[in-house]
């Protein structure tokens, strides 16, 4: 018996097979195409991203040495980007390439910001479910800017989808959404489990409220949930599996991440999830309704069920420290280094640190004087600023490796600060959490899981689970299969720990922290100055 879980990052599709103790027992990937168009504009295909996921599933299967008998479940989670179709599910172009395989905003894509404004000086209630502020990495935003700036495409469109809900949609022919991708990125009211006219009207997208919602999501249900009748013909032929094979109800990658890993920290309700990808995501479980000002949420049953969420990040976080690492000197001699042994360049980096200082704690001191902020693509928490920006203070000519080292952990640093800001902002509006389990990139560095440990002052715990994001989105295809839709019964049985970082107190990141805020707040200065 096995159960795969698919997830469509932004730059490649990926499939996992696992079973029931949630045991990686094959993986595949395919990448695929990111499309940049003018100013922020950045979009992909659906053709293409289902072409690399059935791709990727059959992959693998064959690593696994299954055949489609054993497969008893499939989940699907992706990025949350924007997915425009016709009445005949064929895309649509959304920029101005009039490419109709173009048919995706990214979610990194800022094409609206200014909608994004427009719809915060209304000042509606349902704000107070995103933090009080909407985001242009939202959908409704891109919807106002679709309907605005393409008209045409707009009036034709007769499905917008949350990716990972056109994956299960492909998957099955269900248009049911999920409540995560609904509840997080659309407005959603899970806790009331309605849709709130008054908002669409109100922002200008009166139409949708008119049809009754059929566009966005006529029918909305909890992550898990077994999805119409399982695999279609066509779809279980292009994936190689059997038709029938249950499919359950998506989730946005990030809250696969926190799936795959909260259900085995010691209480759901203390545990930060910390999805650290080209974006990093955090996932805070509670059992009450608690707002804070700059953090999405709080969101009910977006991912644990029965639970409150509180969901912030930063919208650069690896490709933060790939932006800094690119603009060094010395990149192109440290990447070749690390080819040659078979390494990415932030893991030998990492190593190279902590030989260097003699311990990932003392690996701060590398940083010498140097300083970042790492908001390339402005503040996701808990500013909820898309204008904020990256800042850098303290580089020199230096162009060797030390100094490469230096801008690695100055990056990695910053990217800590930001998350320890986060944690307390939730803390002072009641929301504790007293551990932190990681995923995504930075569960392969023990460089930045001490570094972690060290600035939030907390343990940092790391899953057994090598992709814990591919194991949650495989948790939904096992909820599916069980027929009781119960979420966290996988989440139980199907993940565990490898190992605790404590945290080592040290002099440097107080005052570290302290310069930190104060370079962000010049930061704000300036825009304001600019604005």
């Amino acid at each position: 018996m096995a159960y795969i879980g698919v997830d469509v990052g932004t730059g490649s599709a990926r499939a996992g097979v696992f079973d029931p103790s949630g045991q990686l027992l094959g993986a595949g990937s395919r990448d695929i195409t990111l499309h940049r168009g003018p100013g922020a504009m950045v979009e992909q295909s659906s053709d293409e991203i289902w072409a690399a996921v059935s791709a990727s599933v059959r992959a693998a299967m064959a690593e696994a040495g299954l055949t489609a008998d054993d497969v008893k479940g499939l989940g699907f989670d992706a990025t949350c980007s924007l997915v425009v179709l016709d009445a005949g599910g064929h895309p649509l172009p959304v920029g101005p390439s009039e490419d109709p395989s173009r048919n995706i905003i990214v979610w990194m894509d800022h094409r609206a910001v200014e909608q994004a404004e427009r719809i915060n000086t209304i000042g509606h209630p349902v704000l107070g479910y995103v933090g009080g502020r909407i985001s242009p990495e939202m959908q409704t935003p891109k919807l106002l800017w679709l309907k605005e700036n393409r008209p045409e495409i707009y009036a034709r469109a007769a499905h917008f989808f949350d990716l990972s809900d056109f994956l299960s949609w492909r998957a099955t022919g269900d248009l049911t959404r999920s409540a995560c991708t609904v509840v997080c990125k659309w407005t959603y009211l899970g806790h009331e489990g309605r849709w709130d006219p008054s908002y669409f009207k109100a922002m200008g997208l009166q139409d949708l409220a008119a049809e009754g919602f059929a566009r966005i999501g006529p029918e909305v249900a909890a992550p898990g949930t077994s999805l119409g009748r399982g695999l279609s013909a066509a779809a279980a032929q292009e994936l190689g599996l059997h038709a029938g094979t249950p499919v359950g109800a998506s989730l946005i990658d990030a809250h696969a991440g926190g799936i795959g890993t909260v259900g085995s920290g010691s209480d759901p309700t203390r545990t930060m999830a910390y999805v650290f990808g080209t974006s990093s995501c955090t996932m805070t479980t509670s059992a009450s309704e608690v707002a804070v000002p700059g953090v999405w949420g709080p969101y009910h049953g977006a991912m644990v069920p029965g639970h409150w969420l509180l969901e912030g990040g930063q919208s650069a976080a690896g490709s933060a420290i790939d932006r800094l690492l690119a603009s060094h000197p010395h990149c192109a001699q440290a990447t070749a280094k690390a080819r040659a042994v078979g390494k990415s360049l932030p893991v030998w980096l990492g190593e190279q640190a902590i030989a260097a200082a003699g311990s990932p704690s003392e690996a701060v001191k590398l940083a010498k004087g140097l300083h970042v902020v790492p908001e390339f693509l402005g503040n996701r928490a808990p500013f909820a600023n898309p204008h904020s920006r990256a800042m850098i203070a303290g580089l020199g000519f230096e162009d060797d490796l030390a100094s490469l080292l230096a801008v690695y952990v100055a990056g990695l640093c910053g990217i800590s600060y930001g998350l320890r800001q986060i944690i307390e902002a939730q803390a002072a509006a009641g929301a504790d959490v007293g551990e932190i389990v990681v995923s995504g990139g930075v569960g392969q560095s023990a460089l930045a899981q001490q570094i972690l440990a060290d600035v939030t002052e907390l343990p940092v715990r790391v899953p057994s689970c090598p992709e814990p994001v591919l194991l949650g989105a495989a948790m939904l295809g096992a909820s599916a299969q069980s027929g009781d839709g119960d979420l966290s019964k996988a989440m139980r049985s199907m993940s565990d720990l490898a190992k605790t970082v404590a945290p080592e107190s040290h002099a440097l990141h107080g005052p570290r922290y302290a310069t930190f805020l104060k370079m962000q707040a010049i930061g704000l200065d300036q825009q304001t100055i600019n604005s």
